[in-house]
């Protein structure tokens, strides 16, 4: 069983930080690209940013030289630093990763979500 644990969310004003993680835990042969997305009210499920297990780095426009992600695996851990934050990057954010549990299982994993609210 794998599961990943989100952390660090919550309610800060306008042009304020916060810094998530999820860490994720059990039968883990290897990561491949990890994630996170976030989904407001009413909307769609979207991607903030990745990261391959390479270091490689992909960002959706709206949060570009805002957000960054980063991950440490030996902590099995990947991180989404975020500065800057405006209302409209209220939403649940959720974490996902491409794991492998054996070199032939291979599979997407979700963590639960957590709200980041962002509001003076």
């Amino acid at each position: 069983q794998v599961q990943l644990v989100e952390s660090g969310g919550g309610l800060v004003h306008p042009g304020g930080s916060l810094r998530l993680s999820c860490a994720a835990s059990g039968s883990i042969f290897s990561f491949n690209t990890m994630g996170w997305y976030r989904q407001a009210p009413g909307k769609q499920r979207e991607l903030v940013a990745t990261i391959t297990s390479g270091g490689s780095t992909n960002y959706a426009d709206s949060v570009k030289g805002r957000f960054t992600i980063s991950r440490d695996n030996a902590k099995n851990t990947v991180y989404l630093q975020m500065i800057s934050l405006k209302p409209e990057d209220t939403a649940v954010y959720y974490c996902n990763a491409d794991i492998r549990r054996s070199p032939t299982d291979r599979r997407d994993y979700w963590g639960q979500g957590i709200q980041v609210t962002v509001s003076s």
